[in-house]
């Protein structure tokens, strides 16, 4: 990120939905759409090009999807962007799809402002936004046995890292599908220390997001 700016490429086949998310975004003070573009090629292109912070992703567009679009935006080792798929279906095969190919964030068209706003700035700062119903749904797939292994991104550690007793209670809310927020009431302490607790939890464990954290609490009992 440079200076105090979010650099956002947004990527959307229907140019009045990028018109509104630009202004949504560029109102938040702290954002700045660096650019546009209408198809997965274009959107790959653009990310090489312009190496912006967040890219908004759209998922059904022609030439290519964006969940193929993201797969090459984030196996680019020159593009250091965080992808958010931003979707208007709310189907389980898009959500695990784009935690496979590497997405950070997985969110509906229909969230608040503050919400779209929210995911750019959590996506910046390097952390996975998976909301609590999300991570129920991952949750209940596995519990169903409907997926053998976790999704390709979600990398999982095979060992047991050497956790304090406050990060383990943390993992175990996060697999709980507790949200920042809830831990912190849960726990009588302050969300940003919950925040440094997930940080060090993720760390430690070597996962790319909560996804795999979840999972990870799962395989070795501590859920």
């Amino acid at each position: 990120m440079t200076g105090s700016q979010v650099r956002v490429l947004l990527v959307d086949d229907h140019a009045v939905m990028r018109a509104g998310f630009r202004m949504i975004l560029e109102a938040a003070g702290d954002i700045a759409v660096v650019g546009e573009a209408s198809t997965g090629v274009e959107a790959v292109t653009a990310a090489s090009a312009l190496v912006p912070d967040v890219v908004c992703m759209d998922v059904q567009m022609p030439d290519m999807d964006g969940l193929e679009a993201t797969r090459r935006i984030v196996a680019d080792p020159a593009v250091s962007s965080a992808v958010v798929v931003v979707t208007t279906f709310d189907r389980d095969d898009y959500l695990f799809a784009a935690l496979s190919a590497g997405a950070s964030g997985f969110l509906l068209k229909n969230a608040g402002p503050e919400e779209l706003v929210s995911a750019v700035r959590v996506a910046a700062a390097g952390d996975a936004l998976l909301a609590p119903e999300v991570t129920r749904r991952v949750i209940a797939r596995f519990a169903d046995g409907e997926a053998s292994a976790p999704p390709p991104a979600a990398r999982v550690p095979d060992g047991m890292p050497e956790l304090t007793e406050r990060e383990r209670e943390v993992l175990r809310l996060i697999a709980q599908a507790l949200s920042n927020a809830e831990i912190a009431e849960r726990l009588y302490i302050g969300e940003a220390t919950v925040k440094t607790h997930v940080s060090n939890v993720l760390q430690k464990l070597g996962a790319r997001d909560r996804v795999a954290a979840v999972v990870f609490a799962h395989r070795h009992g501590l859920a």
